[in-house]
């Protein structure tokens, strides 16, 4: 049990209501930053359990602002906890967030949960986090819910919007217009998934590179006979009318193995 479940177990303070796996999710992605001078910003108050979990968890450097659109929840203000009233879907609000806050280290989704309220929030905010910080959105089940406008590969949720980060996060590697390398893939170093939860870690990146060290074990073939290299631009060709209409590719082992010791 982390030190975050062991303060959920003996809370005696404001209410927290969590998902019980979400504790180890949290722990990993958030230990690194306990001690230190960082901003943390969580959307939706609730009744402000959440806010001193992180207040302790993060310690007395830490500032701690949540947001949430329920006026009451200003009354929760503590040391080290500013609260901020606003709508979540409401855009000039969010974007006025962080000329109070300035850079975020953590931002925390647990707000409304609706499918155009985490849109909203990850497309406005996230490049509002710090280059080393880290995102996480929480209670994403919502996008199975009907009652949330969910369902299995529904579109307009927000984990099929999350699916499709997937492919920026690899757009170096893109061969298609349709895929291009953007601020998302420049800035994003890594995304886990977890049963209700996204998080995604910041990072500066640049293009892949790879290179070879060490000798070979087996004979290397240094040259594609002209044969071969037929063979690879027909498979080529007919790859790009196969995916065209979204059809499984054409592989050859010896085209791989080829490719595979050139590439390395």
């Amino acid at each position: 049990m982390n030190e975050l479940e062991q303060y959920f177990e003996k809370n005696d303070k404001r209410l927290i209501n969590k998902y019980q796996h979400y504790f180890d999710v949290y722990d990993r992605h958030f230990s690194k930053y306990k001690g230190q001078e960082i901003t943390i910003v969580e959307i939706g108050v609730f009744q402000g359990g959440s806010l001193q979990m992180w207040r302790s968890y993060f310690g007395p450097k830490a500032k701690i602002w949540g947001i949430d659109i329920d006026p009451r929840c200003k009354l929760l203000e503590e040391e080290n906890i500013n609260i901020i009233i606003g709508s979540q879907e409401d855009e000039s609000f969010l974007e006025s967030i962080y000329d109070i806050t300035g850079p975020i280290d953590i931002l925390i989704d647990d707000g409304g949960h609706t499918q155009k309220q985490q849109i909203t929030t990850f497309n406005i905010l996230f490049d509002k986090i710090k280059d080393n910080g880290v995102y996480l959105c929480e209670d994403v089940h919502t996008s199975y819910w009907l009652s949330y406008g969910g369902g299995h590969k529904r579109k307009g949720t927000f984990v099929e919007f999350a699916k499709n980060l997937i492919d920026k996060l690899n757009a170096f590697h893109s061969e298609e217009n349709n895929l291009q390398v953007d601020r998302f893939t420049k800035t994003a170093r890594s995304i886990h998934y977890y049963d209700s939860i996204v998080v995604i870690e910041k990072g500066i990146i640049t293009k892949p590179t790879s290179k070879m060290t060490g000798e070979y074990s087996f004979e290397n073939k240094n040259k594609i006979t002209l044969i071969e290299k037929l063979m690879l631009q027909i498979i080529i060709h007919l790859n790009k009318l196969l995916r065209i209409f979204k059809l499984p590719g054409i592989y050859i082992n010896k085209m791989i193995e080829i490719l595979s010791k050139k590439v390395g």
